[in-house]
């Protein structure tokens, strides 16, 4: 049995367009207005989604019912696993007494809040997106502010703002090649189209986040690091995109971005030094080379564990196919129909029970090393695990319920339905398709979910419009690196890391804003390159 999805199920595209729009709205409104805690907002709009899907969209109860248990699958094992081990690792650190010897390295380099910011939830996050991706960046560069001093709050909005650039190319390049896998165009274009649409933001993002703890004399004291850790970023994200490969376009740049800072902290320091606990500046305690790496050894384990099980060359002998299991009722028995898929195509629904390969077993296996090695106890270890596990309870509920709200939507059109609102647009079209993108990803929690959501249909809309395919394409990745940081799943991971249980409604009213306006900014330059510059779009289709 199969079931056509329906993308005007009123028969008026604006009260479908309503209609669509009642889970999200539900689920906010609860988080925000009625402030409930976020797992009591997640469950509301899941259910609202299954009563559209049910009495709107006629979407039979097994179909729905087999969406909402693939999304629970996913969120335990690529959302919440990454959390649970980004914050044991981080345990483990401050248990064995080794995260003391990280904040004394850090700083030994500054001791201004600003700059470790930046060092931390730019450059160091940027690695992190491009290792893993899955939340690892937010639950690690946010545990990892905390312990330097900064307040929860402050470090759950700080690190959401900060993983944003280098989302496009996360979890080594999957965006792109998911983008590329749909529409059928080569993933180099969309990568170099990506990297010539999101430097002019990278360049601007260092100061864009410091202005958002401090004040603009305070910003401009520390301008040349600002630049310094922007300029090298962008410089790099461009260069590796447009004439490199796909997979370590963030890699390069966080590591870039990182030694680029170390090495001009050696030269330059602010005039006048901000610390985290506004407290007076005293020297850090010095410590050898080699406590230095056996202190940072949880994170140095962790993330080298994070990028060699994500070569494809590696991952390949790790994602073992006997794992990966069709969803029973499910897989291809939902047909997406034209515009969004060129002529009726089956949905696959395949739930990746292998764990082997997730970037949080790697992150979870290079705590237990790291533990080993410092002489904490086997048993020991496993208590702070258990541990951290009943503490995240809570979030895990949240982000269970938040995902399979995303699957439903997603299997029964509904996300589609939204989308499709703005393909009307005419010659604005390029920036509100950037925009599309940006709700993508506010829906499906992932870059790469967006681009499989409506990447087929920028290309069918672009090509409709004498637009570029590959513009509006990598205009979608572009735009929905913005979104990352008000989707449900990325505040809740934010409020679990940072231990800001009840408060994801505060912190979403708290980014929304930068993320709608750094979306825009993003739709601004797409027009420009579609109307001002298309001959420096790859291959453009005008």
């Amino acid at each position: 049995m199969t079931w056509e999805q329906i993308y005007d199920p009123c028969g008026n595209w604006i009260l479908s367009t309503i209609v669509a729009s009642l889970p999200v709205v539900t689920l906010f409104f609860v988080l925000v207005v009625l402030k409930k805690r976020v797992w009591v907002s997640a469950l509301s709009g899941l259910l609202m989604a299954v009563v559209v899907a049910l009495l709107v969209l006629k979407m039979p109860v097994a179909l729905i019912a087999a969406s909402a248990g693939h999304g629970v699958i996913y969120a335990m094992l690529r959302v919440s696993w990454i959390i649970v081990a980004s914050i044991f690792l981080y345990n483990i650190a401050c248990e064995t007494g080794q995260f003391q010897v990280m904040k004394d390295s850090i700083a030994g380099l500054s001791s201004d809040k600003r700059l470790q910011l930046i060092l931390i939830a730019f450059c160091f996050g940027a690695f992190l997106e491009g290792t893993g991706g899955g939340g690892a960046p937010v639950a690690i560069a946010g545990a990892f502010l905390i312990g330097l001093g900064f307040p929860p709050f402050q470090s759950a909005v700080l690190c959401l703002i900060a993983n944003t650039a280098p989302v496009a190319w996360g979890g080594v390049g999957n965006p792109i090649r998911t983008l590329a896998g749909v529409t059928g165009l080569p993933e180099l274009q969309f990568s170099a189209m990506t990297g010539r649409i999101l430097p002019p933001l990278s360049i601007i993002l260092p100061l864009w986040l410091v202005r958002s703890m401090v004040g603009w004399r305070e910003t401009f004291q520390v301008w040349p690091a600002l630049l310094v850790s922007g300029a090298s970023f962008a410089g790099m994200q461009f260069y590796w995109s447009n004439y490199q490969d796909v997979g370590l376009v963030d890699v390069t740049a966080g590591i870039f971005s990182l030694l680029s800072m170390v090495v001009f902290l050696k030269f330059w320091k602010p005039k006048e030094i901000i610390p985290v606990s506004g407290e007076l500046v005293t020297d850090s305690p010095q410590h050898s080379l080699a406590d230095v790496l056996k202190g940072w050894s949880p994170f140095i384990v962790a993330s080298i564990l994070i990028f060699v099980t994500g070569l494809p060359a590696i991952a390949k002998y790790l994602n073992f196919d006997s794992l990966k299991i069709p969803m029973p009722m499910l897989h291809k028995a939902v047909l997406k129909m034209p515009p969004v898929a060129p002529q009726p195509l089956p949905e696959e629904a395949i739930a990746n029970l292998n764990f082997i390969s997730l970037p949080g077993t790697a992150v979870l296996i290079g705590g237990i090393i790291a533990a080993l090695l410092a002489g904490l106890s086997f048993k020991r270890t496993m208590q702070l695990f258990k541990q951290t596990l009943v503490e995240l309870i809570p979030s895990i509920l949240a982000i269970s319920f938040m995902v399979g709200l995303a699957y439903v939507t997603r299997y029964s059109g509904l996300d589609t339905i939204l989308g499709l609102s703005m393909t009307g647009t005419g010659w604005l079209y390029p920036f509100f398709g950037t925009l599309l993108g940006w709700l993508g990803v506010a829906l499906t929690g992932t870059d790469a979910g967006s681009n499989a959501l409506f990447g087929n249909l920028q290309k069918v809309t672009a090509e409709q419009l004498g637009l570029s395919p590959i513009l509006m394409g990598a205009a979608n990745s572009a735009g929905g690196v913005m979104g990352k940081m008000i989707d449900a799943q990325s505040i809740v991971v934010s409020s679990a890391a940072t231990q800001q249980h009840g408060n994801e409604a505060a912190i979403f009213k708290a980014v929304f804003w930068h993320s709608l306006t750094l979306a825009c900014l993003v739709g601004l330059i797409v027009m420009i390159y579609a109307y001002a510059l298309p001959w420096l779009i790859p291959h453009s289709a005008n």
